[in-house]
């Protein structure tokens, strides 16, 4: 994650997109290239059937040729014109309608399906959410790269060709006036390949801020907390100068290429006028016909158009967005978590040997050098004040992390060489962070184990054993307001959470602090039914109520990323250490008269 992050040049970056684009979409791909090169020769019969007409027209003036003669020419270019317009026409609708929403949705599908296979450390680095977001804006920017290349290619590519031999059949020397404005514009676009990547790389970061600070501001979960505390005017001010900061490199870029632009006109003028000189001396000289003079003379403009048009425009907007798809393939060259395909056992229990494990840019490790064994059929509770690793212990004892240095054997499966979907298949867990799914009860609790059919008595059953009161709230019931659906409160939210941990098939369990929003009386009633749900399976208790932690066969005691004491709540209260400090300090919560043999909360 740390390493030097690659150069990619625009023919790099060209050869890399165009097989993702054919692969997103390859029937539209062939389709937009086949309406391209017939558009282009379109255009290049038009100045053709153009010559053919004004020659017509000059004879039948000189009295050389009759009506018919001149009729003729003139259908042909009307023809020809008319079929210009209507593929234009269909290119693009093609293009714009098809193509670029087609392959939109199917680039975010593989960038999605990319980060389900990304390594979930990655998530810890602020480096990569802003890569990640870079790689978000490049989504429907590489479908508009492709579509440029396109039209490059197959459109002026196909004219300027055919333009190029009919010119040059006229006079070699009209080339080199059209290479001599078409060369220093194309100097000039180059500048600005580094001006917006760089705007890019500096932008995503203020950009992922403002956003931020926009949902805080109008966000429904946070509106509440700051309508309340009257930081409304705080969180405006903070996206007002993340705003200001971000247009203000904008500016700064666009009034740097807006000097190049100036460049770019003075050179396409003096290109045009010697076209023009050279074209009126050869007819002047009878090099040329007055019929080619006409056709090349009325085609100028329109060249010089499409030159401005393919350099500001085009190449303009590949350079505007060459950043945002660097981080695309940046995103899409990213390493994957993979291995090879394994069984878990958890008959034979969890084992972590002597782990470790850093997160990205801290100095300081989460995790060391820590070695734990959990028989099967064991619950074994983690305890621990805030930034202990408790969370961090379970992500690596549940195969999310794979630890920095040591080994974890989950059901005999080494997690670093196995792959996660291997790892994962037979655990469930609840954790502090749960997610509030916006559908319905039923679909909230059914997400968990999708393996199977849904089954809507297990699910009652799951929230049964959550302690869910149903009340008046349905299976079918959507639970989100922003769908027209209820509200649910955050106790109930929580047991929504376990019921869909005890829903999902597992041999191993894992309740991480999701309990924080209920009280001590109802915790405990949870943990006695996640006991006897357990009974039989490996399973973890994360809790900072030692109340809670008594129902475990053993309780881990962490400390600053290391187990600093595991035993029963009477070997760990004997001890005098660690846990018999954070008991006492909690035993306010308990009965006085029982403390040392109850985890009844006092009502």
């Amino acid at each position: 994650m740390n390493k030097k992050k690659e150069e990619y040049s625009l023919l790099n970056v060209i050869f890399r997109i165009i097989p993702i684009q054919f692969k997103s979409a390859p029937w539209n791909c062939i389709i937009e290239n086949i309406l391209a090169v017939m558009n282009g020769l379109s255009f290049a019969l038009t100045v053709v059937a153009t010559q053919h007409l004004f020659d017509a027209i000059s004879k039948a003036a000189m009295g050389d040729a009759g009506f018919m003669d001149c009729l003729i020419p003139l259908f042909i270019l009307g023809t020809v014109t008319f079929g210009q317009q209507i593929i234009n026409g269909v290119q693009n609708f093609h293009g714009t309608g098809i193509l670029l929403p087609k392959s939109a949705g199917k680039l975010t599908e593989l960038i999605h399906k990319k980060l389900g296979c990304i390594d979930p450390i990655y998530f810890e680095d602020t480096d990569f959410l802003d890569d990640l977001n870079k790689a978000k804006e490049g989504i429907r920017a590489i479908t508009m790269f492709c579509m440029i290349v396109f039209v490059c290619v197959s459109f002026y590519g196909v004219y300027f060709l055919a333009i190029g031999i009919y010119l040059f059949q006229l006079k070699p020397m009209l080339i080199l006036t059209l290479l001599l404005a078409f060369i220093p514009a194309m100097l000039a676009q180059t500048i600005h390949v580094k001006v917006f990547t760089k705007l890019e790389e500096q932008s995503a970061p203020l950009r992922r801020e403002y956003e931020y600070y926009q949902k805080a501001i109008c966000d429904r979960e946070y509106f509440k907390e700051t309508r309340i505390l009257g930081v409304f005017q705080f969180f405006y001010n903070l996206f007002e100068e993340t705003m200001k900061l971000l247009t203000d490199k904008i500016w700064k870029a666009e009034r740097k290429t807006a000097l190049l632009q100036l460049l770019l006109d003075f050179t396409t003028f003096v290109g045009m006028a010697l076209t023009v000189y050279m074209l009126f001396t050869a007819t002047m000289s009878g090099e040329i016909t007055v019929g080619m003079f006409a056709a090349v003379f009325s085609a100028l403009s329109q060249i010089f158009a499409i030159m401005q048009e393919i350099i500001k425009k085009h190449i303009g907007n590949m350079n505007r967005d060459i950043g945002k798809v660097i981080n695309f393939i940046r995103l899409y060259d990213m390493p994957e978590r993979s291995g090879k395909q394994a069984t878990t056992d958890f008959r034979k229990g969890i084992y972590a040997k002597d782990i470790s494990f850093k997160y990205p840019g801290r100095e300081e490790p989460a995790i060391a050098n820590v070695t734990l064994n959990i028989e099967n059929g064991e619950t074994i509770a983690i305890v621990g004040e805030n930034g202990a690793g408790k969370s961090t212990l379970v992500r690596l004892l549940t195969g999310i992390y794979t630890p920095s240095s040591g080994k974890v054997f989950l059901g005999g499966v080494d997690t670093t060489l196995s792959s996660p979907a291997s790892v994962y298949k037979n655990i469930s867990g609840v954790f502090q962070k749960y997610q509030r799914y916006k559908m319905t009860l039923k679909e909230n609790v059914a997400i968990s184990n999708l393996s199977i059919e849904t089954d809507q008595t297990r699910i009652s059953f799951a929230l049964s054993e959550a302690d869910f009161e149903m009340g008046n709230i349905k299976l079918d019931d959507m639970v989100s307001p922003e769908f027209d659906g209820i509200d649910l409160s955050g106790g109930q939210w929580q047991r929504v959470a376990i019921a869909r941990g005890l829903y999902r098939d597992n041999h191993f369990i894992v309740l991480d602090e999701p309990t924080s929003a209920i009280d001590p009386i109802e915790e405990t009633k949870i943990y006695k039914q996640f006991k006897q749900l357990a009974e039989g399976k490996c399973a973890i208790v994360v809790t900072h109520r030692l109340g809670s932690a008594k129902l475990a066969d053993r309780i881990v005691v962490m400390d600053r990323g290391q187990i600093v004491d595991i035993g029963t709540h009477d070997e760990l209260i004997s001890r005098h250490g660690k846990y018999a400090i954070m008991w006492e300090a909690q035993a306010q919560w308990y009965e006085r008269s029982d403390i040392k043999n109850t985890a009844t909360p006092v009502v």
